[in-house]
């Protein structure tokens, strides 16, 4: 006996087969980007201990209020407004859209299907999609804090990061991830070397000099080491870092593809490698010594450096660039002692220096054709001017306005009893 299956049930079974996986897949990408949304939060607390590491005793608790409020308002900030400036849905490629402000965003239910409808071709839902990127918003600002520690009124940063990670930071974005006008140019940034770095070092660079040095910083032409609270610290919040960059990376993917996000991985991984050993033999060459604070920030340095091209440069140019980076980092720090721009934790030469680098990498070294060298500088340069102007102006207003440095009295005996009424390391005797 011969059986027959009607045409129709073979289409009604196919079609839900093909909803099944398409479901299924949806589910496997979101579950990667939550992760990744994690790991990059995690990033947060590692910034928090290289800060505090790199930091003065006297100023530790300070240095962790600054980095406990930072993601607090950058996700608020990025709810109401950042969100819908970076990702403002242009009809045609431009500088400048938004998409209304994000009061309705805290309205929404689970059940409102219309919000997460258009993203699931896009592979992750409309929540994930946003707190993924204010996890990214709130490390642009991170940046800033620690470069301009132990002497930055905590009032006058707190404005400052409202501004930036709400308005500047978002606009710039949108150029390039939103679909702007950097993006039609041809411009590649994978996962944000100029746009978050570089970004975040401009505003860096912008807070040291109007800020100015920490008080017995240049003597005489003579640059003083200011020892840091803790080492260990130190060394624990790098790591944080690197293990925070696999999802600031690897989430960057946007999808659990096997084959990309492990090669993102791969490529991550080698330029940390690179970077810690190019800052450890650039730092013995110009130290003469065995200097663990140069090796750390060359680690930082080659994850910078592999961030705009993660995706595209292969893993043994991965290494060069990374290891290029290491050396720069180096290279950058003396610079900036010797310009007397006093940078506690080395984020300027991290973020700022090798952000430019690593997006300039991508063309020279990138597998896609249509990535090209010059569009890759007139990106850097139109969003480093945009950037280094817009922090300019806005810590100038608070110079001018609410001034942003504590006073001698202040800075000389610490942040924490002054400000928070606590130390970070109290040592108690049992009498």
């Amino acid at each position: 006996m011969k059986y027959f299956v009607f045409p129709l049930a073979n289409d009604m079974a196919a079609v839900d087969l093909s909803a099944e996986v398409a479901n299924n897949l949806l589910t496997t990408n979101n579950v990667w980007m939550m992760l990744s949304t994690a790991l990059v939060f995690i990033m947060h607390l590692g910034f928090a201990g290289v800060e505090a590491g790199f930091g003065q005793a006297k100023n530790t608790v300070n240095i962790l209020f600054k980095n406990t409020i930072t993601p607090i308002l950058g996700v608020m900030t990025y709810a109401v407004v950042g969100f819908y400036l970076m990702y403002p849905g242009f009809d045609v490629p431009g500088w400048f859209g938004f998409d209304g402000a994000g009061w309705s965003m805290f309205w929404f239910s689970p059940a409102d299907a219309d919000v997460t409808a258009g993203y699931a071709d896009g592979g992750y839902t409309y929540w994930t999609d946003f707190l993924f990127q204010a996890m990214f918003a709130a490390t642009a600002a991170t940046i800033v804090s620690g470069a301009i520690a132990e002497r930055v009124k905590l009032g006058a940063y707190l404005i400052f990061t409202l501004f930036f990670v709400g308005i500047v930071y978002p606009i710039i974005g949108s150029w390039k991830w939103g679909g702007g006008a950097l993006d039609d140019m041809g411009f590649y940034d994978f996962a944000g070397s100029t746009l978050v770095h570089s970004v975040g070092g401009w505003g860096a660079l912008a807070g040291v000099i109007l800020v100015g040095p920490r008080l017995g910083k240049y003597v005489n032409g003579k640059t003083v080491e200011k020892p840091g609270s803790s080492v260990p610290l130190a060394v624990i919040g790098v790591f944080l870092l690197w293990l925070g960059w696999f999802g600031f990376n690897g989430g960057s993917v946007l999808s659990a593809d096997p084959g990309l996000v492990s090669f993102v991985l791969v490529t991550t991984s080698l330029a940390a490698c690179a970077g810690g050993l190019g800052g450890f033999l650039a730092a013995y060459f110009a130290f003469k010594r065995l200097d663990l604070g140069m090796v750390l920030n060359g680690i930082l340095a080659g994850l910078v450096s592999i961030t705009a091209g993660a995706d595209v440069i292969n893993p043994g140019t991965a290494v060069l660039v990374g290891f290029i980076g290491g050396i720069l980092v180096v290279i950058s720090a003396i610079v900036l002692d010797k310009l007397k721009l006093d940078d506690v934790v080395g984020a300027v030469s991290v973020h700022l220096t090798c952000g430019v680098w690593g997006t300039l990498a991508v063309g020279l070294f990138s597998t896609n054709p249509d990535h090209s060298f010059f569009t890759q500088l007139i990106g850097v340069a139109i969003c480093g001017a945009t950037a280094f102007i817009s922090a300019f102006v806005i810590f100038f207003a608070l110079k001018a306005t609410v001034g942003i440095r504590v006073s001698e009295e202040h800075e000389r005996t610490g942040l924490d009893s002054h400000e928070h009424g606590i130390r970070g390391y109290t040592i108690v005797y049992d009498e």
